[in-house]
Protein backbone atom coordinates (compact mmCIF):
# COMPACT_ATOMS: atom_id res chain seq x y z
CA UNK A 1 0.00 0.00 0.00
CA UNK A 2 1.24 3.65 -0.48
CA UNK A 3 2.55 5.89 2.32
CA UNK A 4 0.33 7.51 4.21
CA UNK A 5 -0.07 11.39 3.60
CA UNK A 6 2.11 12.04 6.68
CA UNK A 7 4.19 9.63 6.56
CA UNK A 8 7.82 10.17 7.28
CA UNK A 9 6.81 13.67 9.96
CA UNK A 10 7.61 12.91 13.02
CA UNK A 11 5.71 14.80 15.93
CA UNK A 12 6.94 14.69 19.88
CA UNK A 13 3.45 14.98 21.84
CA UNK A 14 3.79 16.84 25.11
CA UNK A 15 -0.11 16.60 25.69
CA UNK A 16 -2.76 15.24 27.98
CA UNK A 17 -6.17 14.78 28.56
CA UNK A 18 -8.18 15.30 25.53
CA UNK A 19 -7.46 18.24 23.45
CA UNK A 20 -4.30 17.89 22.55
CA UNK A 21 -3.86 13.89 22.31
CA UNK A 22 -6.82 14.15 19.89
CA UNK A 23 -4.65 16.40 17.83
CA UNK A 24 -2.02 13.96 17.66
CA UNK A 25 -3.90 11.00 17.33
CA UNK A 26 -4.95 12.74 14.31
CA UNK A 27 -1.88 13.36 12.94
CA UNK A 28 -1.16 9.59 14.12
CA UNK A 29 -3.88 8.20 12.00
CA UNK A 30 -2.65 10.49 8.92
CA UNK A 31 0.38 8.27 9.22
CA UNK A 32 3.15 10.76 11.40
CA UNK A 33 4.98 9.20 13.60
CA UNK A 34 3.23 10.39 16.80
CA UNK A 35 6.19 9.97 20.05
CA UNK A 36 4.05 10.45 23.09
CA UNK A 37 6.11 11.69 26.25
CA UNK A 38 4.88 11.29 29.80
CA UNK A 39 5.85 11.00 33.07
CA UNK A 40 6.99 8.02 34.68
CA UNK A 41 5.00 6.03 37.25
CA UNK A 42 1.20 7.46 36.08
CA UNK A 43 1.59 8.92 32.71
CA UNK A 44 -1.37 10.49 30.74
CA UNK A 45 -4.02 10.99 33.87
CA UNK A 46 -6.58 9.66 30.85
CA UNK A 47 -5.07 6.17 31.65
CA UNK A 48 -6.74 5.97 35.12
CA UNK A 49 -10.07 7.46 33.76
CA UNK A 50 -13.26 5.79 31.90
CA UNK A 51 -14.22 2.52 31.68
CA UNK A 52 -11.12 0.26 32.35
CA UNK A 53 -11.10 -3.09 31.46
CA UNK A 54 -7.94 -5.71 31.56
CA UNK A 55 -6.23 -3.05 32.76
CA UNK A 56 -6.47 -0.48 30.05
CA UNK A 57 -8.60 2.52 29.82
CA UNK A 58 -10.88 2.34 26.79
CA UNK A 59 -10.90 6.43 26.87
CA UNK A 60 -7.66 6.68 26.54
CA UNK A 61 -7.46 3.87 24.16
CA UNK A 62 -9.65 5.68 22.03
CA UNK A 63 -7.45 9.07 21.75
CA UNK A 64 -4.39 7.22 21.61
CA UNK A 65 -3.61 5.11 18.80
CA UNK A 66 -1.34 5.60 16.37
CA UNK A 67 1.11 6.42 18.95
CA UNK A 68 4.10 5.14 20.43
CA UNK A 69 5.04 5.90 24.13
CA UNK A 70 8.48 7.22 26.13
CA UNK A 71 7.79 7.63 29.78
CA UNK A 72 10.33 10.62 31.22
CA UNK A 73 10.72 13.06 33.54
CA UNK A 74 10.87 16.41 32.13
CA UNK A 75 11.73 17.64 35.72
CA UNK A 76 14.97 16.79 35.52
CA UNK A 77 18.09 18.76 33.27
CA UNK A 78 18.73 15.49 32.16
CA UNK A 79 14.90 14.41 30.72
CA UNK A 80 14.95 17.85 29.42
CA UNK A 81 18.09 17.16 27.59
CA UNK A 82 16.30 13.76 26.13
CA UNK A 83 13.46 15.82 25.22
CA UNK A 84 15.98 18.18 23.28
CA UNK A 85 17.75 15.75 21.43
CA UNK A 86 14.01 13.79 20.30
CA UNK A 87 13.02 17.57 19.36
CA UNK A 88 16.19 18.00 17.05
CA UNK A 89 14.59 15.30 14.78
CA UNK A 90 11.34 16.27 14.96
CA UNK A 91 8.87 18.06 12.44
CA UNK A 92 6.34 18.96 14.84
CA UNK A 93 5.82 19.30 18.64
CA UNK A 94 2.54 18.98 20.36
CA UNK A 95 1.90 20.26 23.67
CA UNK A 96 -1.52 21.77 25.54
CA UNK A 97 0.20 23.49 29.06
CA UNK A 98 -1.07 26.69 30.05
CA UNK A 99 0.57 29.77 28.12
CA UNK A 100 3.62 30.08 29.55
CA UNK A 101 4.76 26.38 30.47
CA UNK A 102 7.18 25.83 28.22
CA UNK A 103 8.88 29.11 28.69
CA UNK A 104 9.23 27.96 32.51
CA UNK A 105 10.76 24.96 31.48
CA UNK A 106 13.16 26.19 29.38
CA UNK A 107 11.81 25.26 25.88
CA UNK A 108 11.13 29.58 25.07
CA UNK A 109 10.61 30.25 21.66
CA UNK A 110 13.92 31.40 20.99
CA UNK A 111 15.32 27.90 22.36
CA UNK A 112 13.01 25.16 20.25
CA UNK A 113 15.03 27.46 17.25
CA UNK A 114 17.80 27.00 18.21
CA UNK A 115 17.15 23.50 18.80
CA UNK A 116 15.32 22.89 15.05
CA UNK A 117 14.70 25.86 13.15
CA UNK A 118 12.50 23.69 11.40
CA UNK A 119 10.22 22.68 13.90
CA UNK A 120 6.84 23.74 14.01
CA UNK A 121 4.89 23.77 17.18
CA UNK A 122 1.14 23.33 17.78
CA UNK A 123 -0.16 24.50 21.07
CA UNK A 124 -3.61 23.88 22.12
CA UNK A 125 -4.95 25.98 24.65
CA UNK A 126 -8.04 27.50 26.75
CA UNK A 127 -8.50 31.10 25.55
CA UNK A 128 -4.99 31.71 23.87
CA UNK A 129 -1.58 33.39 24.54
CA UNK A 130 -3.04 36.96 24.25
CA UNK A 131 -5.27 38.80 25.95
CA UNK A 132 -6.90 39.07 30.07
CA UNK A 133 -7.99 35.26 29.69
CA UNK A 134 -4.97 33.83 28.78
CA UNK A 135 -3.46 32.77 32.35
CA UNK A 136 -6.31 30.75 33.12
CA UNK A 137 -7.24 27.22 33.99
CA UNK A 138 -9.63 25.95 31.11
CA UNK A 139 -11.91 23.14 30.97
CA UNK A 140 -14.56 21.95 28.34
CA UNK A 141 -17.32 22.91 30.36
CA UNK A 142 -15.91 26.39 31.14
CA UNK A 143 -15.18 27.50 27.51
CA UNK A 144 -18.76 26.02 26.36
CA UNK A 145 -20.23 28.82 29.11
CA UNK A 146 -17.60 31.70 28.33
CA UNK A 147 -18.12 31.31 24.68
CA UNK A 148 -21.85 31.42 24.61
CA UNK A 149 -22.40 28.05 23.18
CA UNK A 150 -23.87 26.70 26.38
CA UNK A 151 -26.71 29.88 26.40
CA UNK A 152 -27.93 28.73 23.23
CA UNK A 153 -28.80 25.21 24.34
CA UNK A 154 -31.75 24.37 26.00
CA UNK A 155 -35.78 25.96 26.07
CA UNK A 156 -36.31 28.93 28.27
CA UNK A 157 -37.55 26.60 30.82
CA UNK A 158 -34.29 24.47 31.07
CA UNK A 159 -32.19 27.70 30.84
CA UNK A 160 -28.41 27.21 29.43
CA UNK A 161 -27.94 23.43 28.94
CA UNK A 162 -23.88 21.95 28.16
CA UNK A 163 -23.39 19.52 25.45
CA UNK A 164 -22.54 16.54 26.66
CA UNK A 165 -19.26 15.83 24.25
CA UNK A 166 -16.23 17.38 25.14
CA UNK A 167 -17.31 19.76 22.02
CA UNK A 168 -15.04 22.53 23.06
CA UNK A 169 -11.61 20.14 23.45
CA UNK A 170 -12.31 18.27 20.08
CA UNK A 171 -12.99 21.80 17.97
CA UNK A 172 -9.76 22.57 18.94
CA UNK A 173 -7.95 19.45 18.25
CA UNK A 174 -9.17 19.29 15.54
CA UNK A 175 -8.14 22.70 13.92
CA UNK A 176 -4.79 22.21 15.95
CA UNK A 177 -4.04 19.21 13.27
CA UNK A 178 -5.47 21.42 10.29
CA UNK A 179 -3.23 24.11 11.42
CA UNK A 180 -0.10 21.52 11.95
CA UNK A 181 -0.65 20.47 8.17
CA UNK A 182 -0.96 23.78 6.86
CA UNK A 183 2.28 24.36 8.47
CA UNK A 184 4.19 21.53 7.18
CA UNK A 185 2.60 22.32 3.54
CA UNK A 186 3.64 25.93 3.99
CA UNK A 187 7.57 24.36 5.50
CA UNK A 188 7.46 22.39 2.44
CA UNK A 189 6.95 25.60 0.01
CA UNK A 190 9.69 27.26 1.41
CA UNK A 191 8.21 29.29 3.93
CA UNK A 192 9.14 29.86 7.78
CA UNK A 193 8.50 27.02 10.82
CA UNK A 194 5.48 28.57 12.43
CA UNK A 195 3.59 28.56 15.74
CA UNK A 196 0.24 27.55 15.27
CA UNK A 197 -1.97 27.63 18.42
CA UNK A 198 -5.82 26.88 18.41
CA UNK A 199 -7.96 27.95 21.60
CA UNK A 200 -10.78 26.01 22.86
CA UNK A 201 -12.88 28.95 23.52
CA UNK A 202 -12.26 30.77 19.98
CA UNK A 203 -12.64 27.36 18.59
CA UNK A 204 -16.13 26.43 19.40
CA UNK A 205 -17.20 30.55 19.07
CA UNK A 206 -16.07 30.01 15.50
CA UNK A 207 -18.39 27.29 15.32
CA UNK A 208 -21.80 29.20 16.12
CA UNK A 209 -22.77 30.11 12.57
CA UNK A 210 -26.02 31.50 11.97
CA UNK A 211 -26.16 31.95 15.83
CA UNK A 212 -23.46 34.52 15.72
CA UNK A 213 -24.34 35.95 12.48
CA UNK A 214 -27.82 37.19 13.81
CA UNK A 215 -25.88 38.11 16.95
CA UNK A 216 -23.56 40.44 15.34
CA UNK A 217 -26.03 41.73 13.09
CA UNK A 218 -28.91 42.39 15.63
CA UNK A 219 -26.93 42.96 19.18
CA UNK A 220 -29.17 40.43 20.27
CA UNK A 221 -28.87 36.86 21.69
CA UNK A 222 -30.40 34.09 19.95
CA UNK A 223 -33.74 32.94 21.77
CA UNK A 224 -33.16 29.20 23.13
CA UNK A 225 -35.52 26.81 20.98
CA UNK A 226 -34.29 23.54 21.93
CA UNK A 227 -35.08 21.11 19.50
CA UNK A 228 -36.73 23.59 16.54
CA UNK A 229 -34.53 25.55 14.47
CA UNK A 230 -34.23 28.97 15.58
CA UNK A 231 -34.66 30.27 11.93
CA UNK A 232 -36.79 27.58 10.10
CA UNK A 233 -39.99 26.10 10.52
CA UNK A 234 -41.15 23.42 10.71
CA UNK A 235 -38.10 21.56 11.99
CA UNK A 236 -37.43 19.39 14.89
CA UNK A 237 -38.92 16.27 16.70
CA UNK A 238 -42.37 15.35 15.77
CA UNK A 239 -44.48 12.36 17.29
CA UNK A 240 -45.41 9.63 15.07
CA UNK A 241 -47.95 7.05 16.81
CA UNK A 242 -44.77 5.19 18.36
CA UNK A 243 -42.62 7.55 18.84
CA UNK A 244 -40.47 10.76 17.54
CA UNK A 245 -38.81 11.69 14.62
CA UNK A 246 -36.79 14.11 13.69
CA UNK A 247 -37.49 16.21 10.38
CA UNK A 248 -35.18 18.60 8.99
CA UNK A 249 -36.81 20.49 5.81
CA UNK A 250 -34.41 23.17 5.69
CA UNK A 251 -35.63 25.69 2.36
CA UNK A 252 -39.16 25.96 1.47
CA UNK A 253 -38.51 23.22 -1.56
CA UNK A 254 -38.24 20.26 1.68
CA UNK A 255 -41.19 22.10 3.31
CA UNK A 256 -43.49 21.95 0.03
CA UNK A 257 -42.34 17.97 0.22
CA UNK A 258 -43.20 17.31 3.51
CA UNK A 259 -46.55 18.93 4.20
CA UNK A 260 -47.29 17.21 0.68
CA UNK A 261 -46.48 13.56 1.98
CA UNK A 262 -47.94 14.35 5.51
CA UNK A 263 -51.02 15.67 3.81
CA UNK A 264 -51.06 19.22 4.75
CA UNK A 265 -49.79 21.02 1.29
CA UNK A 266 -52.89 23.08 2.00
CA UNK A 267 -51.52 25.16 4.76
CA UNK A 268 -49.12 27.31 2.64
CA UNK A 269 -51.94 28.87 1.43
CA UNK A 270 -52.83 29.86 5.17
CA UNK A 271 -51.50 33.13 6.04
CA UNK A 272 -50.18 31.79 9.02
CA UNK A 273 -47.92 29.30 7.35
CA UNK A 274 -47.37 30.81 3.68
CA UNK A 275 -43.58 31.65 4.44
CA UNK A 276 -40.84 31.05 6.55
CA UNK A 277 -40.84 34.02 8.88
CA UNK A 278 -44.90 33.00 9.24
CA UNK A 279 -44.22 29.86 10.12
CA UNK A 280 -41.16 30.75 12.41
CA UNK A 281 -43.90 33.41 14.29
CA UNK A 282 -46.36 30.84 14.45
CA UNK A 283 -44.59 27.69 15.00
CA UNK A 284 -46.43 25.92 17.97
CA UNK A 285 -49.77 26.47 16.30
CA UNK A 286 -47.66 24.49 12.83
CA UNK A 287 -45.83 22.29 14.94
CA UNK A 288 -49.36 20.99 16.51
CA UNK A 289 -50.78 20.37 13.27
CA UNK A 290 -47.77 18.34 11.83
CA UNK A 291 -47.86 16.45 15.52
CA UNK A 292 -51.70 15.38 14.56
CA UNK A 293 -51.29 14.71 11.11
CA UNK A 294 -48.17 12.17 11.85
CA UNK A 295 -49.78 10.63 14.78
CA UNK A 296 -51.55 8.05 12.59
CA UNK A 297 -48.66 6.10 11.22
CA UNK A 298 -45.41 5.05 12.84
CA UNK A 299 -41.58 6.29 12.46
CA UNK A 300 -40.83 3.70 10.01
CA UNK A 301 -43.51 4.46 7.89
CA UNK A 302 -43.16 8.27 8.01
CA UNK A 303 -39.34 7.60 7.49
CA UNK A 304 -39.28 5.49 4.63
CA UNK A 305 -41.89 7.79 2.54
CA UNK A 306 -40.19 10.78 3.59
CA UNK A 307 -36.74 9.51 2.61
CA UNK A 308 -38.37 8.33 -0.89
CA UNK A 309 -39.72 11.89 -1.36
CA UNK A 310 -36.55 13.53 -0.27
CA UNK A 311 -37.06 15.38 2.95
CA UNK A 312 -34.37 14.71 5.31
CA UNK A 313 -35.33 13.07 8.19
CA UNK A 314 -34.50 9.79 11.08
CA UNK A 315 -35.07 8.59 14.30
CA UNK A 316 -33.75 9.80 17.13
CA UNK A 317 -31.12 6.84 18.60
CA UNK A 318 -29.35 5.58 21.66
CA UNK A 319 -25.62 5.59 21.26
CA UNK A 320 -25.65 2.36 21.83
CA UNK A 321 -28.10 1.66 18.48
CA UNK A 322 -25.77 4.56 16.79
CA UNK A 323 -22.91 2.43 17.03
CA UNK A 324 -24.52 -0.97 15.72
CA UNK A 325 -26.15 1.02 12.80
CA UNK A 326 -26.05 -0.39 9.70
CA UNK A 327 -24.47 2.62 8.24
CA UNK A 328 -22.25 2.71 10.43
CA UNK A 329 -20.63 -0.64 10.10
CA UNK A 330 -20.93 0.26 6.45
CA UNK A 331 -18.14 3.11 7.31
CA UNK A 332 -16.35 0.97 9.39
CA UNK A 333 -16.74 3.52 12.08
CA UNK A 334 -16.44 0.76 14.90
CA UNK A 335 -13.01 -0.98 14.93
CA UNK A 336 -12.29 -3.55 16.88
CA UNK A 337 -8.23 -3.24 18.04
CA UNK A 338 -6.34 -5.95 19.54
CA UNK A 339 -4.29 -4.82 22.40
CA UNK A 340 -1.60 -7.09 23.18
CA UNK A 341 -1.90 -7.69 27.08
CA UNK A 342 -5.46 -5.96 27.50
CA UNK A 343 -7.61 -7.95 24.70
CA UNK A 344 -9.67 -6.09 22.26
CA UNK A 345 -10.46 -2.48 22.50
CA UNK A 346 -13.59 -1.42 20.26
CA UNK A 347 -13.10 2.42 19.47
CA UNK A 348 -14.73 4.34 16.85
CA UNK A 349 -13.00 4.42 13.29
CA UNK A 350 -11.46 6.97 10.78
CA UNK A 351 -14.26 9.80 9.56
CA UNK A 352 -11.66 10.49 6.79
CA UNK A 353 -11.71 8.79 3.97
CA UNK A 354 -8.80 8.03 1.36
CA UNK A 355 -9.86 6.21 -1.42
CA UNK A 356 -5.69 4.91 -2.61
CA UNK A 357 -4.84 5.11 1.00
CA UNK A 358 -7.36 4.09 3.68
CA UNK A 359 -6.64 5.12 7.33
CA UNK A 360 -5.86 2.10 9.67
CA UNK A 361 -4.19 1.48 13.49
CA UNK A 362 -0.80 1.10 12.60
CA UNK A 363 -0.27 1.06 16.95
CA UNK A 364 -2.32 0.17 19.15
CA UNK A 365 -2.57 2.47 22.51
CA UNK A 366 0.49 1.90 24.04
CA UNK A 367 1.52 1.06 27.19
CA UNK A 368 2.97 3.53 29.35
CA UNK A 369 6.44 3.79 28.11
CA UNK A 370 6.60 0.60 26.55
CA UNK A 371 8.95 2.20 23.23
CA UNK A 372 11.16 4.32 25.41
CA UNK A 373 14.41 2.60 25.08
CA UNK A 374 13.22 1.77 20.79
CA UNK A 375 12.56 5.64 20.36
CA UNK A 376 15.90 6.53 22.18
CA UNK A 377 18.11 4.26 20.08
CA UNK A 378 16.25 6.06 17.22
CA UNK A 379 17.86 9.14 18.40
CA UNK A 380 20.93 7.60 18.97
CA UNK A 381 21.78 6.67 22.73
CA UNK A 382 23.45 3.87 23.31
CA UNK A 383 22.21 1.05 25.63
CA UNK A 384 24.70 2.12 28.03
CA UNK A 385 23.30 5.56 27.81
CA UNK A 386 19.68 4.48 28.13
CA UNK A 387 20.57 1.54 31.25
CA UNK A 388 22.01 4.67 32.87
CA UNK A 389 19.40 7.08 32.56
CA UNK A 390 16.94 3.98 33.49
CA UNK A 391 18.87 3.96 36.62
CA UNK A 392 18.40 7.13 37.16
CA UNK A 393 15.23 7.61 37.47
CA UNK A 394 15.15 10.05 34.18
CA UNK A 395 13.13 7.04 32.28
CA UNK A 396 10.13 5.09 33.24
Amino acid sequence: MSALPLDGVRVIDLTRILSGPFCSMILGDLGADVIKVESPGRGDPVRAQGHVQDGLSWYFASFNRNKRSVALDLRTPEGLAVLERLLAQADILTENYRPGVLDEMGLTEARLADINPDLIVVSVNGYGTTGPYADRPAFDFIAQAMSGYMATNGTPDTGPLRTAPPLTDLIAGLYAALGAVAALRGREAGGPAQRVEASMMMSILSMMAYLSSGALATGRDPVKTGNDHPIVAPYGLFRASDGDIAVAPSTDVFVGRFLKEIGLAHLLDDPRFSDNACRVENRAALNLLVDAALSGQTQAHWIDRLNRAGVPCGRVQGLTEALSDPQVAAQDMVLDVPHPGHGSVRMTGFPIKFSETPLQVRHATPDLGAQTATVLAEAGYTPEEIETLRKGGILG
